[in-house]
């Protein structure tokens, strides 16, 4: 006999509830039979892969029933904390408009040089939730509203220029997929289970994307340091109404830096909030984080002739077929004053635009800006969220909308709508000449759910993704699929990832392959267009080849004890303020310690709270009486054998040698470790750290190991 079906509540709800074909019988598939897939009015699905488009390049159609209320219902799934970017931060600045892009755009903005335009940036991660920590492996948010003089303009984008998807239909799969399995509620802020992956290994043109996500794009060593894409393409749109593509990238000021995979570990366990309190310092210090805005402009003849779609969000358009047009600068000066009503409470749209900024049929952007309004109404409650000062536009502005939950302001007089014949009292009125206008795209096809052949190639920019990158970084690629496969229960599944890999570079596939010990190399994944090899490579897509030219903004631990060399503490200071980098002096005691000279030096950090991975650099600096005693704390040791192992510089005082060969590296020094026995150390150490880091080290490590 049968055992019998386990009951619960809610499965008794849904026998009670389950609706009745002709006959009686349920709507329910036979055992062993896969279920079809309904709406949730159970009417039958017959395409959840794409939205209702007018033709197969044309925009997303509002009578999409089905994406409408899968989108509806994601956009409500959380209450009070967003779905997706939970975790963010944010921080207040200002754009400068370099010269005056009046032959391209109408936007006001882009108008006159040397106009300041008040800015909002939020900073996030997309996985985890409101609690998680910084460091996970994953995308960061880098949402941009700009307050101009003509309404609010929200660049809402990502660190990273593509995404996973082609069609916002799939958008809740995805992150469903990528959030905690619902049955038991983790892994919480990662994407190293099975559901991820599985989804993955199912969306061929996910693989790009995939590329990314793998590599140290995803663990920054700061929300300064990276970049930001608005990963759409959008239109800019003159006087006259000529249209010109773009696609906006942030390029930080600083250079591009990540960390290692396991210094992240170590940093989310050392300081879970260690890129919030990297901004809040920063710009309290007066360190203000700076991006140029750039913009890759083109036409329709280039948008014709590129290899790819244009409208297809996991592609991208090397920055050597278009180059990059720098237009302003984006400076965050100041911190929220607080943080619930200001990060948490402000409301990013990417259909928020301006006169002279316009949209493309990319489908995953189509599908944004349907879906975002839903999102903002369910999390602030109603609305009135533009009442709320992080929202509201700092121009003048006038309109019909009334009442509703929370209306701080109605408009004023008797006419509540228009058109109306009320001269004094009628309210605003339309402006053909100023508004905001569509561009007249030309638009024909039979409605319809299918995607153009031209997304059709997953693996090709993958491809070039992979070999634009340093050695180093390609082994970091590997070891980062290996990784999060490992933590992949089902065999199938890592398998079928490997056989996506395959078609994007055979040395990838078999580094993550050997690194899981396939029993056997799987077949590789059917593509529906053959990868490309002649994509040459682009070297801006390389993090290692795209660092800072100085050590500015970094920060250096110097591990002292009592009758520290005040000479070598005073030298180093001296030489980091000089390149506008900070100190912090780590000591066995946070009260600190008492230098050679007598002077006391106060201590930002306990040695077993500051561990190395908290800086970019390290100085060890003990005194000869107390080298011995300091070489017996673990925590110590570990701090100069993170530092090593994490490809950091380190400078040492010759008393440091009893730690050194307590922590197992004093036969291992090498260049990236400087002794500070000269008065011209302490510079000539500065200089090398703006290397960041010595990669050569990890791959002697590697090779030894």
């Amino acid at each position: 006999m049968a055992p019998e079906r386990e009951t619960t509540t809610t499965a008794r709800y849904f026998d009670q509830q389950a609706p009745r074909r002709a006959g009686g019988e349920t709507h329910q598939a036979a055992e062993g039979e896969t279920p079809v897939l309904t709406t949730q009015q159970g009417a039958p699905v017959s395409d959840d892969q794409n939205s209702l488009k007018a033709g197969l390049r044309g925009p997303t159609l509002l009578e999409d029933q089905h994406f409408r209320e899968k989108i509806f219902h994601f956009d409500h799934e959380r209450i009070p904390e967003r779905v997706v970017h939970a975790r963010g931060f944010g921080a207040h600045g200002f754009f400068e408009t370099y010269k005056s892009l009046s032959d391209i755009t109408s936007a006001d903005i882009f108008q006159r040089p040397g106009e300041k335009s008040e800015a909002f940036v939020r900073f996030s991660t997309v996985a985890g939730n409101k609690g998680s920590s910084d460091l996970a492996r994953d995308v960061r948010g880098f949402a941009v509203k700009l307050y101009t003089k003509e309404g609010n303009w929200d660049i809402v984008g990502n660190n990273m220029p593509v995404f996973f998807i082609q069609d916002a239909i799939k958008f809740p799969d995805l992150i469903h997929a990528a959030k905690q399995e619902p049955d038991r509620g983790f892994p919480q802020a990662q994407t190293a289970h099975d559901n991820f992956w599985d989804f993955m290994s199912l969306m061929p043109e996910a693989m790009h994307m995939a590329m990314w996500i793998m590599s140290d794009r995803a663990i920054p060593r700061s929300f300064r340091f990276m970049e930001g894409f608005g990963v759409h393409t959008f239109r800019m749109i003159n006087a006259e109404g000529r249209s010109t593509f773009v696609k906006f990238h942030w390029k930080p000021k600083q250079g591009l830096q990540s960390v290692v995979w396991n210094e992240a570990l170590k940093l989310n366990g050392a300081d879970p909030d260690f890129h919030r309190r990297d901004l809040w310092d920063a710009i309290r210090a007066g360190d203000y984080p700076e991006w140029e805005l750039g913009l890759q402009l083109f036409d329709e003849a280039f948008a014709d002739s590129f290899g790819f779609d244009i409208l297809d969000a996991t592609k991208i358009i090397p920055e050597e077929e278009v180059p990059i047009r720098i237009v302003g600068r984006l400076v965050l000066d100041r911190c929220v004053d607080n943080f619930f009503a200001e990060t948490e409470q402000v409301a990013f749209h990417t259909g928020n635009v301006v006169p002279g900024i316009d949209f493309t049929n990319d489908p995953l952007l189509q599908g944004r800006n349907f879906s975002y309004l839903d999102t903002q109404l369910k999390r602030l409650g109603g609305p009135n969220f533009t009442h709320l000062p992080v929202n509201a536009p700092r121009c003048p502005f006038h309109h019909f909308q009334q009442d509703g939950h929370m209306a701080f302001h109605n408009p004023p007089g008797r006419a509540n709508y228009e058109p109306n014949s009320w001269s004094e009292a009628g309210g605003p009125r339309e402006t053909p000449e100023q508004g905001f206008q569509s561009y007249p795209e030309e638009m024909e096809g039979t409605k319809r759910r299918a995607r153009p052949d031209s997304f059709a190639d997953h693996y090709s920019q993958g491809r070039q993704f992979y070999i634009s990158q340093t050695p180093i970084e390609r082994r970091h690629i590997a070891d980062a699929f290996t990784f999060e496969l490992s933590k992949v229960e089902r065999p199938e599944i890592r398998a079928r990832i490997v056989s996506h890999l395959l078609n994007i570079h055979e040395e990838l596939a078999e580094r993550v392959s050997q690194g899981l010990r396939l029993e056997e190399m799987p077949k590789p994944a059917e593509a529906a267009k053959p990868t490309r090899t002649d994509l040459k490579e682009s070297p801006k897509l390389s993090i290692a080849l795209n660092g800072p030219d100085s050590f500015k903004g970094r920060k250096i631990g110097i591990l002292a004890t009592d009758g520290v060399d005040i000479g070598l503490v005073d030298g180093l200071q001296e030489a980091a303020k000089a390149e506008g980098a900070l100190v912090e002096i780590v000591a066995p005691m946070i009260g600190g310690v008492k230098a050679s000279d007598g002077a006391w030096i106060e201590a930002g950090q306990k040695i077993d709270g500051g561990p190395s991975v908290l800086y970019d650099a390290v100085a060890i600096l003990p005194s000869a009486e107390e080298a011995e005693a300091l070489a017996r704390q673990p925590a110590a040791r570990d701090f100069v054998a993170d530092a090593f192992a994490h490809c950091k510089f380190i400078a040492y005082s010759a008393h440091a040698m009893p730690l050194f060969e307590k922590a197992g590296i004093a036969a291992e020094l090498d260049s990236g470790c400087v002794e500070l026995d000269r008065g011209d150390a302490a510079r000539g150490f500065i200089e090398m750290c703006r290397d960041l880091r010595l990669w050569e080290r990890e791959a002697r490590i590697r090779g030894a190991a």
